[in-house]
């Protein structure tokens, strides 16, 4: 079959992924083998992918692709998130556009548009993570809002409502305008913006004195309820116990007293408004203040305000400062720069308010959340973000599962006509549950949903055991098979708002973990350290990229600079990094695959070459079961990747390679081979297109074979000694070429070697390695003095190339004293470090060995170096 001189990317991945697909590969079924399992991090239905999905699922990719491998039934669980805010927010669009107010239709109407909206829609971006080489079980995808799952979050809102930890209140929410619902702390982008600070006068009541407050939103005065000091800021000790005026309202409230205020800010005075801002609230909760709301849900002004009814909050703020400054209230405005919080899925200013919601207790539930990271039950990778993890959960806050939006699964609460409600998954259970209760009958039409859904977070806390329904079914097959599952792979910034959930829904309800490692990804950013987005157009197409360098390339190039937890600064060079390598594997297997085979016998520097690479390879394999366990998943590509592209296809292809239009003997090709297939075993996980391609052509294969489940190479023993061994051979090499190159000698005139044997040990079984690999007719010992010869020394043994004419005296003796001089230089270093009591005694054994034959090496290097200047000159 004759090899094509390019490989082409595009063909091979949609030919093999289809391969994968039809084969059945993917798909997992309990049997007697053990598990591997991961859940995907769902996406947004509404998503599509982007550099940080890259980053994430190519790290999924790369475990479940290398359990694969290690013979474990592996089951990679893909789905997507409702995503309540961001998918209602593009249904309400979609209906605006064909003229359909979402104020004008009915929930079930409204329902239906969505529905239909997911399902053209909502599977894009699983489509895409195809075309980067996701191996998932496509055939378990599952979705928040299935029907399972569905069910899944309304029976434990039931149960845990009945274990009193879910209760109703009006507590300060962050209040998204534009989306009219509550949002998470998580969803709350704060940016950094050039605001002013209004200084503005209240009048003490009864007298003509003012005191001086400063605010960055004048427009809350009309809500405020006190203004408050500090007890100890003896410039207002005069006015405790005293009331102010709020100016144009003219409402009489009182001075208090609290530590909260900072006396160095803005005058020391701090304006209370416990509506509108959580620090207001707890100090009006401190000192049981009245709680006016002066906005609507949209953001406009209520009858509470008094004043600007129904006009925008933005717009107020412009009006109001004249009529402060026409009142005689307004003392100045400074330019000041204050942190905004932003609605992340409407990108509106988010409004902290009042509201009724629904809430989850969550002190009780944390507690074998937060245990069972601390004692390393479930570890985090890296470990540094354990303190983090630790002061969320010491610190957790109850949690506002409830949504004022109609797209996701509504809250099971229904209310009775004379007051009180019941829970219920039906209105038919409803019902009955409102007779037990107060001994009355209802119809449908008496009892009253609650027209509120639950928190997206609240069904994703459920994924690793609703995706197996081990809500509804706790005791089937596939959760008890597939649950805890092994590692979950997502970003830091949703650690408490996801991960310690379902941490926490784990021991809840399945008295477990519900995975043993979590693999804290970076952010993905652009040169300039800016985080990757659409809004700043900084982000690539990720399809783009595929398409440009292939998906092998881009997986490589962002895998081989992103440490777990480490950010990617992201350019275009790695991925183009990425696709170079795929050239030079393909290079290397077309060479493979040109060469003429012989029955002829296998030359001693093959036979070496084989032993050393086998050596290399199973060095090789221990250190990437090492990295793997340490989920140094960047380091083990990187490893894999050098052996590749310096020991195999730089080195050892070198060496083995037949003369020109010579055979290669079989035993050293057939061995060639099978070092290829490991090789592209290895690098499987994380070049799946490019490692299938040449697994399947470097032998004939069944059509029920495939690299993805083959049995992946085991480390075997080795010769330790032999790679150090080698390494000096690898020195002279380097040395003899770089000969070549100073003096413009090409290739295929044959030179000599010779070497002196006092001061240092010589391998004389490698001669015809050396002597291949720099074509020397012979290599002999030194007799006499070697004139007219460029010589180096490797390991206390000094090299001599004779060149006659060619050597350059003056400037061999300059570059030995150089030599010299520096290698003087090391040893001192050498000796102050071993000369230091506290690093000798506190040093492990191994690197204080270290340390002495670095210092026996320099001084046989220096002896070497003085003979040889003494006799040149």
């Amino acid at each position: 079959m004759e090899i094509p001189t390019k490989y082409n990317p595009a063909e091979s991945e949609d030919k093999w992924y289809k391969y994968w697909m039809d084969k059945g590969f993917f798909h997992s079924v309990p049997d007697e083998r053990e598990p591997y399992t991961i859940v995907i991090p769902p996406p947004n239905v509404t998503g599509v992918l982007h550099m940080g999905h890259m980053l994430n699922n190519t790290i999924q990719d790369v475990l479940v692709r290398r359990a694969r491998l290690q013979g474990k039934n592996v089951c990679w669980v893909p789905g997507t998130d409702h995503a309540s805010i961001a998918t209602e927010a593009k249904v309400v669009n979609k209906l605006r556009l064909e003229g359909i107010s979402k104020e004008d239709i009915t929930r079930e109407e409204f329902m239906s548009h969505a529905w239909e909206w997911k399902e053209k829609h909502g599977g894009i971006i699983l489509e895409q993570l195809k075309k980067l080489g996701a191996s998932c079980d496509w055939e378990r995808t599952s979705f928040t809002m299935d029907e399972s799952l569905y069910e899944s979050v309304i029976d434990v809102f039931i149960d845990l409502y009945k274990k009193e930890k879910v209760y109703r209140g009006v507590r300060m929410v962050n209040w998204d305008p534009s989306a009219q619902t509550a949002v998470s702390d998580e969803e709350v982008i704060y940016k950094e913006l050039q605001s002013k600070l209004y200084y503005l006068q209240y009048q003490v009541e009864g007298s003509d004195e003012y005191i001086t407050i400063a605010t960055t939103r004048p427009e809350t005065i009309l809500g405020d309820t006190a203004v408050c000091i500090n007890p100890n800021d003896e410039r207002f000790a005069h006015l405790r116990g005293k009331r102010c005026i709020v100016p144009l309202v003219n409402r009489s409230i009182p001075i208090i007293e609290d530590e909260y205020v900072d006396v160095e800010f803005g005058t020391g005075a701090l304006k209370i408004t416990p509506a509108h801002d959580i620090h207001d609230y707890e100090i009006g909760d401190r000192h049981n203040l009245e709680s006016i709301d002066i906005f609507n849900d949209n953001g406009t002004m209520s009858e509470a305000a008094q004043l600007y009814v129904g006009k925008d909050r933005f717009e107020v703020r412009d009006l109001i400062l004249p009529d402060l400054e026409k009142a005689g209230n307004l003392v100045k405005v400074e330019d000041y720069v204050n942190k905004v919080g932003f609605s992340e899925r409407t990108n509106a200013v988010i409004e902290p308010k009042l509201s009724m919601q629904w809430f989850l207790n969550m002190k009780e539930l944390a507690k074998p959340a937060l245990e069972h990271v601390m004692n390393d039950d479930i570890k985090l990778h890296p470990p540094k973000f354990k303190n983090t993890y630790r002061h969320w959960m010491e610190n957790v806050k109850d949690w506002c599962i409830s949504r004022q939006l109609w797209w996701g699964q509504r809250i099971p609460v229904y209310y009775l006509p004379e007051g009180g409600n019941v829970v219920a998954k039906s209105m038919e259970e409803a019902l009955v549950e409102a007779t037990a209760k107060t001994g009355k009958t209802y119809k449908a039409e008496d009892l009253r949903q609650d027209e509120d859904v639950l928190d997206t977070w609240f069904s994703s806390w459920l994924w690793p055991i609703s995706v197996f329904d081990g809500i509804r079914n706790p005791e089937n097959e596939e959760i008890k098979y597939y649950y805890p599952s092994n590692d979950l792979v997502s970003g830091p910034d949703i650690l408490f708002f996801w991960i310690a959930r379902m941490v926490i829904a784990g021991y809840e309800y399945r008295g477990e973990k519900p995975f043993s490692n979590v693999y804290l990804t970076g952010i993905v950013r652009d040169e300039q350290g800016r985080k990757m987005s659409k809004s700043l157009g900084n982000s690539p197409d990720p399809l783009d990229l595929i398409a440009k360098y292939g998906a092998d390339g881009v997986r490589v190039g962002m895998l081989l600079c992103s440490p777990a937890g480490g950010d990617l600064l992201f350019n275009e060079s790695l991925p183009e990094q990425g696709r170079n390598f795929t050239t030079k594997i393909w290079n290397a297997f077309r060479l493979v695959k040109g060469w003429e085979v012989a029955d002829i016998e296998q030359p001693e520097y093959a036979r070496i070459a084989t032993e050393v690479f086998h050596a290399r390879l199973n060095n090789t394999m221990e250190q990437l079961n090492e990295q793997f366990k340490q989920y140094r998943i960047s380091e083990a590509l990187m490893t894999v990747y050098t052996l590749f592209r310096d020991e195999f296809s730089s080195w050892y292809l070198e060496m083995v390679k037949p003369a020109y239009q010579q055979p290669i003997d079989r035993k050293t090709f057939d061995t060639t081979v099978a070092l290829f297939e490991k090789l592209m075993q290895l690098l499987h996980p994380f070049m799946p297109f490019l490692t299938e391609e040449i697994w399947q052509l470097l032998a004939d294969r069944s059509d029920e074979e495939s690299i993805m489940v083959s049995v992946m190479p085991q480390p075997e023993s080795y010769s330790s000694e032999l790679l150090t061994k080698f390494e000096l051979v690898k020195e002279v090499i380097v040395a003899v070429r770089n000969i070549r190159k100073q003096k413009n000698i090409a290739f295929k005139e044959v030179l000599e070697m010779n070497y002196k044997l006092e001061g240092g040990n010589y391998d004389a079984s490698f001669d015809c390695v050396v002597a291949k690999m720099c074509n020397l007719k012979e290599i002999t010992v030194a007799n006499g003095e070697m004139t007219g010869a460029m010589s180096f020394i490797v390991n206390a043994v000094e090299y001599f190339i004779p060149l006659g004419d060619l050597v350059d005296v003056e400037e061999e003796l300059k570059k030995m004293e150089e030599e010299l001089k520096y290698t003087k230089g090391f040893l001192i270093s050498v000796q102050k470090k071993m000369s230091n009591e506290r690093f000798v005694n506190n040093a492990p054994a191994k690197v204080i060995e270290i340390e002495k034959k670095k210092m026996a090496d320099a001084e046989a290097k220096i002896k070497v170096l003085e003979d040889r200047i003494a006799s040149m000159k």
